[in-house]
């Protein structure tokens, strides 16, 4: 048995967050501890009003609600009831045996678990002290419980492990041999994450300033169904030498990436509930804007990639869950996961770049029509643009057919 402890802010966003998964039908209260009626007969209010009771008794409390989530072996078949059972055992070892708290049975992830939450506000008003109540009471009673029961015990448990920090860094143009680098990193992703396609990969890849990339579709890379390697710099442009995905000694090209697609497909299905889980848990109070949900989601060991287009607006968002390594665009995994629904809820104007929102600076946004000399002005840079381009071309791995890299050739005019 693997018990987790969390602390949140208030005692709503606990049972916001459980009632609403029974609204989805993917949870169900099992138990109703010190609470007047049966767990099944409680409305929502009635639920939080016994709470709210306990903790107006204590104004000065700067923690006042406790979630746990008590998590079995995949191999385990506990019905509720014994589930209940236990529940009721673990809190009256941590010193909760008095508290009011509730019992719910979560069915969104592929092992057994239950998740308890109560206040530790006691009837006479006194805080019941949870410093290191997870590495001490909770750490005992896990002990006792699994004996009891005869749980499979944490240490042994067939559940998916915390995530250990990839051994690899970030590549550096300059600082290290490009190929070397470029094949570090992909040692550790390309056989250990779950992305289906070559924009998920660049999501995990560019954390490590690398990127895959299949050139211009008019290229002759992309028409070969080739594939090269780049490092990025910390604005995220290419630089240095393209390496042939070929060269690499672990050939990850693109036909090989393809086949992975298609395996990791079925292999991240399952992965899917406990993102949707994460996120739902941040939104039961939604941050103040999209930088302080990616801060928070990164906590949750979630990497958040904002997409934005060249004028900066927000046209996308990719996940990475660096515990079950899988890899999903917000709006593959739902509507409300996409990047319109997030920026509605964190209050964040779709049409507005990331650092220009309108909550957070509090500035009134005119529309200013050009003046005729802006115009002018735009046109003359345009002109120097394009004549930029013509005078100073830039590099371009492109191959240009060989009738338009002829030159013509200058009359030579007769003096007869």
């Amino acid at each position: 048995m693997v018990a987790r402890i969390t602390v949140p802010h208030s005692i709503e966003r606990a049972l916001n967050y459980n009632e609403k998964k029974m609204q989805e039908g993917i949870a169900e209260c099992i138990h109703a501890h010190n609470y007047l009626k049966e767990a099944g007969q409680l409305n929502y209010y009635e639920k939080l009003q016994r709470f709210q009771q306990l903790i107006n008794l204590n104004d000065r409390a700067n923690t006042n609600t406790i979630h746990i989530s008590l998590n079995f072996d995949i191999a385990e078949k506990l019905e509720k009831e014994k589930l209940a059972e236990i529940a009721v055992v673990y809190m009256q070892k941590i010193g909760f045996a008095e508290q009011p708290f509730l019992v719910y049975q979560h069915k969104d992830a592929g092992h057994p678990h239950i998740h308890i939450i109560s206040t530790n506000i006691q009837k006479n008003g006194k805080r019941i002290s949870m410093h290191n109540i997870g590495r001490n009471q909770s750490t005992q009673a896990r002990k006792e419980i699994e004996i009891i029961y005869q749980l499979v015990k944490a240490e042994k448990q067939n559940m998916p492990q915390e995530n250990k920090p990839l051994n690899v860094q970030r590549v550096v143009y300059g600082k290290s041999e490009t190929k070397r680098g470029i094949t570090n990193v992909l040692n550790e992703i390309i056989n250990k994450y779950k992305y289906t396609s070559l924009a998920e990969l660049n999501a995990i890849l560019k954390l490590y300033n690398v990127a895959a990339d299949r050139g211009s579709e008019h290229g002759l890379i992309y028409k070969k169904h080739g594939l090269v390697y780049r490092i990025l710099d910390e604005k995220g442009n290419k630089i240095g030498v393209p390496i042939k995905a070929s060269s690499i000694y672990s050939k990850p090209t693109l036909k090989y990436l393809e086949q992975k697609f298609t395996i990791n497909e079925t292999l991240r299905q399952g992965d899917q509930k406990k993102l949707k889980t994460s996120i739902d848990w941040i939104m039961v109070k939604p941050p103040k804007n999209l930088q302080q949900f990616k801060d928070t989601l990164q906590k949750e060991k979630i990497s958040l990639i904002i997409r934005q287009n060249n004028n900066g607006i927000i046209y996308g968002l990719t996940y990475i869950d660096h515990t079950t390594k899988s890899v999903f665009n917000g709006s593959d995994i739902g509507k409300e996961y996409s990047s319109k629904a997030i920026l509605e809820k964190c209050g964040q104007s779709q049409s507005f770049p990331l650092q220009e929102t309108i909550r957070d600076k509090k500035v009134s946004v005119k529309k200013i029509e050009p003046t005729p000399l802006d115009r002018t002005n735009d046109l003359r840079k345009d002109i120097g643009k394009t004549l930029d381009i013509i005078i100073n071309p830039t590099e371009n791995f492109t191959n240009v057919p060989y009738e338009l890299r002829k030159q013509k050739k200058k009359k030579i005019k007769s003096h007869n």
